[in-house]
């Protein structure tokens, strides 16, 4: 007679570290298969009107920045260079729309894989925290797009009226592609901090004692992370990164530390 082994009792959530390694594994695997889905969709559906979306930056150039790419029907068009070049285009393409499709899954795939370390009052925050990652990383990809025209615009006329700018279509598109994905990843800046604060590891108190080097850390950063290395670009990711700073430090202390001060008093006292 074989007897069931009843499963251990595990309120806690406390994994060791051959589990941790395979929910990471699942974990993984659940947000490939959400990438390949989302690329597969952009790749049959969404392709075109994302490419004419982003060609808006390169047609709002002035018309001596776009010398032979002018087409028969008044549009403008990027140069292929060889014949597989429109392949990997669409290719690439489609695998960063695909990411910014499958960005909600992914987001809470990563936080059910951080919860077991969390409080039971802090797991109920998985869903705003997919939503938030998600409309950020939005944020950023529209700000970078926003600030296109103008940072390419900027970047042809230091050459002087001497240089014709030529963007072939491989290079032009990666650049912007780039820099969307710069921008967008970098927009999810403030949720490590609120992430950060919620586990106790960064207080409100510390980042407000800290945002005069915090704000040059920025700035840096946001020289060092934008492709085009322009003003325009540089201070169109260093200013919401400086207000998304602040907006943390007040999450932190008007919603955060708050619950956990409460947290505590009951704890002291006993109360359930």
């Amino acid at each position: 007679m074989r007897l069931s082994r009843r499963p251990r009792a595990n309120p806690a959530g406390e994994m060791s570290i051959l589990e941790h390694i395979g929910e990471l594994r699942n974990r993984l695997a659940k947000s490939c298969a959400a990438l390949v889905v989302g690329t597969l969709v952009a790749f049959s559906l969404l392709y075109e009107p994302v490419i004419d979306f982003l060609l808006r930056s390169y047609c709002a150039l002035p018309a001596a920045a776009r010398i032979g790419s002018v087409a028969e029907d008044g549009g403008c068009r990027l140069a292929a260079l060889s014949p597989l070049e429109p392949l990997s285009i669409r290719i690439r393409l489609s695998l960063t729309v695909g990411l910014l499709l499958a960005m909600p899954f992914i987001a809470f795939q990563l936080w059910r894989f951080i919860t077991p370390g969390l409080r039971p009052n802090e797991k109920r925050f998985a869903i705003p925290f997919a939503l938030a990652s998600t409309c950020l990383f939005v944020g950023g990809v529209a700000v970078a797009f926003f600030t296109l025209p103008k940072a390419i615009g900027f970047l042809s006329d230091l050459g002087g009226s001497g240089i014709a700018s030529f963007f072939q279509a491989d290079r032009y598109l990666r650049f912007v592609l780039f820099m969307g994905l710069a921008f967008g990843l970098t927009f999810e800046f403030p949720l490590v901090l609120v992430f950060l604060s919620l586990i106790g590891a960064l207080s409100s108190a510390a980042m407000l004692r800290t945002w005069r080097p915090a704000a040059a850390v920025i700035i840096v950063a946001a020289a060092v992370i934008t492709p085009s290395q322009d003003p325009i670009s540089l201070f169109a990711m260093a200013v919401p990164m400086w207000i998304f700073y602040f907006a943390a430090a007040a999450i932190a202390r008007y919603l955060i530390e708050p619950r956990r001060a409460r947290r505590q008093a009951l704890a002291g006292t006993g109360e359930p």
